[in-house]
């Protein structure tokens, strides 16, 4: 049984307005301010409440910065919930970030086993996969090289691989993997499906609406952290294109009505 289950969550970093400081410049800076490099609290999810059982498969939309990838996270455990309760059963695959745990002075093969150990699978589970996972990377003789040596485009052919080799009960997507050549993507394409098809429950972050309306039986519409919408994957995907579509048509207009000396409209406020 897969379920996952968000109670009031929501996640807080802690940043500082700069990366680094010098010495001398700390040093300039205290003696001038109660804080050299003070830090800032960003507030990147807030009261998010989700339930999501067997046979769902959740979209998640919203613009650039609204938190759709830290929830994401959020459900895989890579960021911890602040306050609030998380509770996902089921095993996970998350196909972000899949490139983590590679070891770069290793082969090719070396690394099937490093990255799949880190998805959970031990030496007994992943020896029956490996020939398939070389296989479906399509590296040829480079699976004996350092990946080092490797083309950006052969190492995310190669984590892709990996990372769905697996056959999971929660599966977590962001966004569309640029993978190598037009037939290595479609190749992973249906691979995907085939996913998304076995997976119990799936939750996805895209920005085509379109895979939205087709893939998902229910959507969330994220604005500044925190869940605007949810619903119908038509009615909100609507929603959503003609509050984006509002609020584009107003910041277009509004440099010409300050040539003619009238007051902008103001944009809405769900955009």
């Amino acid at each position: 049984m897969a379920k996952i289950e968000l109670t009031d969550v929501s996640v807080t970093f802690t940043a500082h307005a700069q990366k680094r400081l010098s010495f001398k410049e700390y040093l300039v800076r205290g003696l001038f301010r109660r804080s050299a490099n003070p830090a800032v609290r960003v507030r990147a999810l807030e009261g998010i409440n989700l339930t999501a059982n067997d046979g769902d498969r959740i979209g998640v939309i919203g613009h650039n910065g609204a938190g759709k990838s830290t929830l994401l996270k959020t459900l895989a455990g890579v960021y911890p919930p602040t306050r609030g309760t998380r509770v996902v059963e089921g095993k996970v695959c998350s196909l972000f970030d899949i490139t983590l745990g590679f070891e770069h002075e290793a082969t090719g093969w070396e690394n099937i086993l490093y990255r799949s150990y880190l998805q959970g699978e031990t030496p007994a589970s992943i020896r029956g996969k490996m020939d398939e996972i070389v296989a479906f990377a399509e590296l040829g003789e480079f699976i004996n090289m350092p990946v080092r040596n490797y083309s950006a485009g052969m190492l995310m052919r190669l984590a892709f691989s990996i990372a769905t080799a697996i056959e999971p009960e929660v599966l977590l997507i962001d966004e569309v993997l640029a993978v190598g050549d037009l037939a290595f993507l479609h190749k992973a394409k249906a691979r995907m499906r085939e996913l998304m098809k076995t997976a119990r429950l799936m939750v996805m972050v895209a920005h085509d609406l379109d895979t939205i309306r087709a893939m998902c039986t229910k959507c969330i519409w994220m604005n500044h952290g925190q869940i605007a919408a949810e619903g119908d994957p038509n009615w909100i995907v609507d929603s959503y294109t003609a509050a984006v579509t509002a609020a584009s048509e107003a910041a277009l207009s509004a440099p010409e009505q300050a040539a003619l000396g009238a007051p902008a409209q103001p944009q809405s406020a769900a955009a």
